[in-house]
C-alpha cells in the first residue's frame, strides 16, 4: 500500500514553491537538495520550519519541495506558505494555529511594472522648466 502523500502550492512574489508532505523522520528535500545547502542562511530555514513548530510536528514528515521564481527570500516565504497550506490538508486542527499566525494569507504584494516613456514604476525624469 503506498503511503498517503499531501501536495500543496505556496507563493510569494514571483516565487512558486509545490510542497509534497509524506510521514517520515523529518527531512526537508528542496529542489532534490538538502534545506541546508539550497539555503545556507539561518533566517531563511527558521522562516521555512516555522510551520513545522507552531503545530509541534517537527521530525515526523519528509518534505520535498520543487520552487522556481524569485529570489531567496520570496522562495523561503512561498516554501512557508505552501508547508502551512499542506499541514491543514494534512490535519484540519492545525488551521487553526497557523491561521492566527498568518502563514495561511498570500501576501499579495508584488513589484510594480514600470510605466512607458518613465523611469520605473513611479520615479519620473526630472522636470525642466527651460
Amino acid at each position: 500500500m503506498a503511503e498517503i502523500q499531501y501536495n500543496a502550492t505556496g507563493r510569494r512574489k514571483t516565487s512558486i514553491a509545490q510542497v509534497f508532505i509524506k510521514p517520515g523522520p523529518g527531512n526537508i528535500t528542496v529542489n532534490k537538495k538538502p534545506l541546508n545547502d539550497y539555503f545556507p542562511y539561518e533566517t531563511m530555514k527558521m522562516i521555512i520550519q516555522q510551520p513545522l513548530n507552531i503545530v509541534g510536528v517537527v521530525g515526523k514528515y519528509d518534505i520535498t519541495i520543487r520552487v522556481n521564481g524569485g529570489g531567496v527570500s520570496g522562495q523561503a516565504l512561498a516554501i512557508r506558505h505552501g508547508i502551512s497550506r499542506a499541514l491543514t490538508l494534512l490535519n484540519s486542527d492545525f488551521r487553526g494555529k497557523l491561521k492566527k499566525e498568518g502563514l495561511l494569507t498570500r501576501d499579495p504584494r508584488a513589484v510594480e511594472r514600470k510605466k512607458y516613456g518613465q523611469k520605473g514604476a513611479r520615479a519620473r525624469f526630472q522636470f525642466s522648466k527651460r
